[in-house]
């Protein structure tokens, strides 16, 4: 149908209206308009009702496109800017929102548009590579994980800042070149999913949040959006009333009643609220208390997020003479002509940077093997490997007969090390790649039971982790020692090594660690895992090297 058809079938249609609209026996007497000058004349007057919702009709068309237009920019100017990058968990998320909910709600609202079809067939042919539901739920609750790790706020992080605030004090983690916010809808998708899983310590804040955003964009109708300010009232009452704060459900319930005030339900809770708080024995029911959720249940919480927020503990190498830095050759003609800087972190556990271990190009290519095979990254449970949610990123192995630059990555360790790093006594390359809010809760590399997929090698435990940081983040993503209470952040093209296991075989307890959150940027790891097996003459007799 093109424009003048579509224009004539709204006008048929408005006709009918304005007909209907007349006095029924003047339109039951006409006859045709053509065969007298005074039917053409009557005419004039259905005409100008017609005009007049015409008008009505253009307005709201014209409003309409504004708003896709203000979509449409808002989206380009996103593609455009290179300093948006998506390592910004804000931007990553919106991203996902964007293509799981937005473009959906855009497209489905183009009934009006001649090409809505065309648009719809398009959307449905690129609708399975979009994200799923369960891509937004995962990238709200990594927003919610950076807000506990790093202590930051609700209200600066809708805001596009990272800010912890503590007490009065207000420390910026990070300064991005332009901020991002959030909006309405936005901070109410981040709400529900906490919401839906009765976290109501985190869903309080971000639907405090988007109730603030939606009132002051009041009567404003964006195309892509879901909720309104009524949802917000609706799920931030209900969340206040389960965490116990009953005056406050009651003064947002009263507020929903406003803006519908024939909802029934809402009218009942009203009733509900102000009841219990008269049979309360104080009506001035004190804010409750909502105690933030330990669901992994994890008895170094504290210990870990502090060394996340912080680089730990540990000494400056001034102060303690045994930390120190130095070119290591480790006697090998290999590492005589290129000698590589070492840098000792720590002792018990011995953990040690080597600087500039790989180079760019050897890094960039890395990651360009690996991306075609990456899939969730699993842990061991019993004898099974499962995705988790401690665990967000993925990951993929590689073998050391893709690519010539793998068998001169393996020689390097084997030479810094001085231990056997080919099959069966060590593990190909892992490559993993954090995602949004990624991290690795802690763990241990080695086995902590006889039952683990580690044994199958049968080339024992891991006796050694070498670890390369193949690129950059802006901040978070350190590796913490739990008990050894210190961090390592993100250094680009360095390698971490630490020993797993005592000589005894024993589990060193004190490597106890973990992939802190990624705060702003794309982090990159390789593992290699070096097995006890065909080392037992390989190792240093000393922990330390260097005793």
């Amino acid at each position: 149908m093109g424009p003048v058809a579509r224009l004539a079938a709204v006008l048929a249609v408005l006709a009918v209206l304005a007909l209907r609209a007349g006095d029924p026996a003047r339109a039951a007497a006409r006859d045709d308009t053509f065969s007298a000058l005074t039917s053409v004349a009557r005419a004039l007057a259905p005409e100008r009702r017609l005009l007049g919702l015409l008008r009505s009709y253009l307005r709201g068309e014209e409003a309409r496109l504004r708003d896709l237009t203000r979509f449409y920019d808002k989206v380009l100017s996103l593609h455009e800017d290179s300093a948006t990058p998506v390592s910004n968990p804000l931007l990553a998320f919106t991203l996902i929102k964007r293509l799981q909910c937005d473009w959906k709600n855009v497209v489905h609202s183009l009934e009006a548009s001649e090409n809505i079809q065309a648009l719809k067939d398009g959307y449905e042919k690129v609708e399975q590579d979009l994200p799923a539901f369960e891509d937004l739920e995962g990238a709200a609750r990594a927003l919610m994980r950076l807000q506990d790790v790093y202590m930051l706020n609700v209200k600066g992080l809708a805001r596009g800042a990272f800010q912890r605030v503590t007490g009065s004090a207000v420390t910026d983690l990070y300064s991005p070149r332009r901020l991002f916010s959030l909006t309405g809808d936005d901070c109410f998708h981040i709400g529900k999913v906490a919401y839906d899983m009765g976290d109501y310590y985190h869903a309080i804040p971000w639907l405090e949040e988007a109730v603030s955003l939606f009132r002051g964009s009041y009567g404003e109708w964006k195309t892509e959006d879901e909720a309104s300010l009524e949802d917000a009232l609706d799920h931030l009452a209900f969340a206040y009333f389960q965490a116990g704060n009953v005056s406050c459900a009651l003064s947002l319930s009263r507020e929903f009643l406003l803006y519908s005030p024939d909802n029934k339900r809402m009218a009942r809770n009203v009733l509900k609220y102000e009841k219990l708080l008269a049979e309360g024995p104080n009506p001035a029911v004190a804010e409750a208390v909502i105690q933030r959720p330990n669901v992994p249940h994890l008895q170094t919480r504290d210990t870990y997020e502090g060394l996340c927020q912080t680089l730990g503990s540990q000494p400056t190498h001034y102060q303690i003479p045994s930390l120190y830095c130095s070119y290591e050759t480790s006697s090998s003609p290999y590492l005589l002509l290129q000698p590589i800087r070492k840098e000792v972190i720590h002792l018990e556990p011995y953990v040690v940077l080597y600087h500039d271990f790989v180079s760019d190009a050897e890094a960039q290519k890395i990651r360009g093997l690996a991306e075609p095979w990456l899939q969730r990254s699993v842990v061991a449970s019993g004898e099974k490997q499962l995705p988790v949610e401690y665990r967000i990123s993925k990951s993929a192995w590689l073998k050391d007969t893709v690519d010539p630059m793998l068998v001169t990555l393996d020689h390097r360790i084997a030479a810094l090390t001085g231990l056997d790093v080919q099959p069966p006594y060590a593990e190909y390359l892992q490559v993993v790649n954090y995602g949004i809010g990624g991290h690795y809760e802690p763990h241990f590399d080695h086995a902590t039971s006889p039952t683990s997929p580690l044994y199958r090698m049968k080339s024992g435990n891991r006796v050694a982790t070498f670890m390369i940081y193949l690129s950059s983040v802006e901040a978070g993503g350190a590796t913490a020692f739990i008990y050894g209470n210190f961090s390592v952040p993100v250094v680009k093209n360095a390698a971490l090594f630490w020993w797993n296991l005592h000589r005894s075989g024993e589990g060193d307890g004190d490597t106890l660690h973990a992939g802190c959150p990624v705060l702003v940027g794309d982090k990159w790891v390789a593992n290699k895992w070096i097995h006890e097996y065909g080392q037992e003459f390989r190792r240093p007799c000393s922990s330390h090297p260097e005793d």
